[in-house]
C-alpha cells in the first residue's frame, strides 16, 4: 500500500502543513478528555521542527496560565505563520530573551485541517503512536443507581 501523501496530497510535511497541524492539535487538546497524548505530539513535532531549522524559538512569555498561581514563563516558538508556547528548558532561561507579557492581540491565522489528518500528518512525521489502551480502559462499566426510601440512611 502506497503512503498517505497519495491519497492526502495537502498532507506533505511541509512548514505550512505541519505548523497547521500543530494548532489544529494544540487547539483540539484544550478541550480533550485525556490531552497528554495531543499536547506529546505537539511538542515533539515542534522540537523536531526547531531541531531541521524549519522552526525558531523567538523568546519566553510570561505564561497567562500558571501552575499554582506561581509566575511561569513558556517558550515561544514560531513556525511557518504561525506562533506557539512550548515549555521552557535552563537553556531557554540562559540564551532567550525575555518579552514580558505576552500580546492577547496575536492571533494565529485559522486553519481547515481536521483533528483525524492533523493527527495522522504529526504522527508520521515524528513517529509517535497513540496508546489505544487508553480508549478502552477510559470507560467504567454501568452501574444502576440505587435509590432508598426517604429517611433511610445510605450506610
Amino acid at each position: 500500500m502506497k503512503a498517505d501523501n497519495n491519497e492526502h496530497p495537502h498532507l506533505r510535511p511541509t512548514v505550512e502543513n505541519l505548523s497547521q497541524a500543530i494548532f489544529t492539535v494544540n487547539r483540539h487538546a484544550k478541550t480533550a478528555p485525556n490531552p497528554k497524548f495531543l499536547y506529546k505530539l505537539k511538542q515533539e513535532a515542534l522540537l523536531k521542527l526547531i531541531r531541521e531549522g524549519k522552526a525558531k524559538k523567538i523568546g519566553l512569555h510570561f505564561s497567562s496560565n500558571p501552575k499554582y498561581s506561581q509566575q511561569q514563563s513558556d517558550v515561544l516558538v514560531e513556525c511557518g505563520n504561525y506562533s506557539f508556547h512550548l515549555p521552557p528548558t535552563k537553556m531557554d532561561f540562559e540564551q532567550l530573551p525575555h518579552l514580558g507579557k505576552l500580546n492577547e492581540y496575536v492571533r494565529n491565522p485559522r486553519s481547515s485541517l481536521s483533528l483525524t489528518q492533523g493527527k495522522k500528518l504529526l504522527m508520521t512525521y515524528t513517529g509517535l503512536k497513540e496508546n489505544s489502551d487508553f480508549h478502552k480502559n477510559n470507560k467504567r462499566p454501568y452501574e444502576k443507581p440505587v435509590f432508598k426510601k426517604l429517611g433511610e440512611s445510605y450506610f
